[in-house]
């Protein structure tokens, strides 16, 4: 038996159909919503975590026949393998791995994929090559939903290590961006700004907050103090 069957039948072993609809209403796969036709077995991530550590040494030409599954899990677990790989990997492989990323993106397809797995490959490959960044830019700018969640939520290892620069950028950039899980990831990608420097944060609101969507205003507040909220919230 391959390896990749070997996953899928592992992966299968631990389907739960009840978990598997109770994923499908959280992650909104219903028609007209934003994961229309995603399809789940109800596998905890836990589990998942559980194979990919197993299967850490999976080439990429095997991941790519996990990652292009129909099945949400066995994309995540494609993705959490690769996350394992890119952590151990020299700086050439590292290398091999953001582009089997940035070739995949299609597949990177629900809010959970990218939030789990883009800091960790994008944020990383990303956090000494500033020159290499205009690709954060060009993906805020995408006519695709993850694209533009992908670009703000990868700064996250930047802010981590005291650098907003272009998590202030991309968040003006996404201030007139009509879709609320975009909306989510900024505030929530600014509160994390304000967590390391709250001067930095609050000079962003200051200048944007009035134009700030109203979800994007509220995560980016959500932990200051009520007199501080009212006063960005014009209440």
């Amino acid at each position: 038996m391959n390896t990749c069957k070997e996953i899928s039948q592992e992966l299968k072993s631990l389907a739960d159909a009840q978990k598997a609809q109770d994923l499908s209403r959280f992650f909104k796969t219903g028609k007209g919503q934003y994961g229309e036709g995603d399809k789940f077995l109800g596998i905890v991530v836990p589990k998942q975590r559980e194979v990919a550590r197993k299967y850490k040494n999976l080439k990429l030409d095997d991941i790519q026949i996990i990652l292009e599954s129909q099945y949400h899990e066995f994309r995540l677990t494609a993705l959490l393998i690769l996350v394992e790989k890119f952590q151990k990997g020299t700086t050439e492989e590292r290398k091999e791995i953001f582009r089997f990323y940035m070739k995949n993106l299609r597949y990177i397809n629900n809010w959970d994929l990218v939030d789990v797995i883009t800091p960790k490959i994008v944020g990383a490959y990303l956090l000494d090559k500033p020159l290499q960044r205009k690709i954060l830019y060009t993906l805020a700018k995408s006519q695709d939903l993850w694209e533009r969640r992908i670009a703000i939520i990868a700064t996250q290892a930047f802010i981590r290590s005291g650098d907003f620069v272009d998590t202030l950028k991309i968040s003006k950039i996404l201030l007139g961006d009509k879709h609320d899980l975009i909306h989510k990831a900024t505030g929530w990608m600014l509160r994390e700004v304000g967590k390391k420097d709250l001067k930095a944060e609050e000079e962003f609101l200051d200048e944007h907050h009035r134009k700030m969507p109203r979800t994007m205003l509220r995560y980016s507040i959500e932990k200051f103090k009520d007199d501080k909220k009212r006063k960005y919230m014009g209440k």
